[in-house]
């Protein structure tokens, strides 16, 4: 089959046969290579590390990229912070022509949110590897392909951009992650009625995280939702700290994934706390008898929201 790219200002683009991806041998050198490497742990790690990015939770408060207060503009922005977060990852530097070059080949890098890829002219009959982010179901998948013009499909953007055709990716690219989970918001599990108390106004930060491990115990719960509660304040851990000691009162063991000794105490229960983590253990409660945020939150002698670093409304939280 004949490939015809289409011309670029000042390169001229010529025509060529397209060869069957086992007999690329650059595209399969790169296969290797990334195939080498731990791509569900890394591609994880950079497709949850810029959504974090965009949606700055420490600064917003947001912990959703589906909320109504996340516009479309800074959704089309996490698939360029991917880029750059997978680059970190696997240990690559920007490098032109293309986004960088994996064992002497030049690479592209695509990702989206959407259901397809928008290669550009430059991008056409390159190697490509392809993220893509399913948002609302939370997960994350990669391939790899070399992006002929052949297997775009004929429509173009006003920046000259095309989509690859859906029988294209079927039967020419590479698998390199199937659908794999992204790591878990925690304060999603959350209810209305509890959010309203974890992000109350005018309310202190320890007693709005005592009451964020009251809603979740034996749930892990990432150092970065920690300081989206915490938004827009100063020195969250310290104020974690102190809820860590307030809660003890409460019948729940914070553990800080930052201490050693608190790290081996949650790994014997059966939690993983990597990167600053923490966890509430309800005492009452073994982690196999409790399903995340499985609390219920009683209002009848629920009293007035107090001003300043006061206490919360008085919580029943019944099992």
């Amino acid at each position: 089959m004949q490939c015809f790219p289409d011309q670029r200002r000042g390169r001229v683009q010529e025509s060529h046969c397209i060869d069957d991806p086992e007999s690329d041998t650059q595209l399969q050198a790169v296969l290797s290579w990334l195939t080498a490497r731990p791509l569900a742990a890394r591609f994880t790690n950079a497709a949850d590390d810029a959504i974090r990015y965009v949606l700055d939770g420490a600064r917003t408060g947001r912990f959703d990229l589906e909320a109504p207060d996340v516009d479309s503009d800074e959704r089309a922005t996490v698939g360029t912070k991917l880029q750059y977060r997978v680059l970190n990852e696997l240990g690559l530097h920007k490098e032109p022509p293309l986004d960088t070059w994996i064992e002497g080949v030049p690479v592209e890098i695509k990702a989206t949110t959407r259901t397809n890829w928008m290669i550009p002219t430059e991008g056409q009959c390159q190697v490509s590897i392809l993220l893509q982010l399913d948002v609302r179901r939370a997960r994350h998948r990669a391939f790899l392909i070399r992006a002929h013009r052949g297997w775009l499909n004929e429509g173009a953007n006003k920046d000259g951009k095309r989509s690859i055709a859906a029988e294209a990716l079927v039967r020419y690219a590479r698998p390199l992650l199937d659908w794999t989970p992204l790591p878990p918001e925690p304060l999603k599990l959350l209810t209305v009625e509890q959010r309203r108390v974890v992000f109350a106004p005018r309310v202190g930060q320890t007693s709005r995280l005592v009451a964020l491990f009251r809603f979740l115990p034996n749930t892990v719960i990432p150092r970065a939702s920690i300081e989206t509660v915490c938004f827009g304040n100063k020195d969250p851990m310290r104020r974690a700290r102190q809820a860590k000691e307030r809660a003890a009162t409460s019948g729940l063991e914070v553990l800080v994934g930052t201490w050693r000794d608190d790290r081996a105490r949650a790994k014997s229960l059966g939690f993983e706390l990597s990167n600053g983590a923490w966890v509430a253990i309800d005492r009452a409660r073994t982690p196999i008898d409790v399903e995340p945020g499985e609390v219920r939150l009683d209002w009848s002698e629920a009293e007035s929201v107090s001003s300043g670093d006061g206490e919360l409304p008085g919580l029943n939280i019944r099992p």
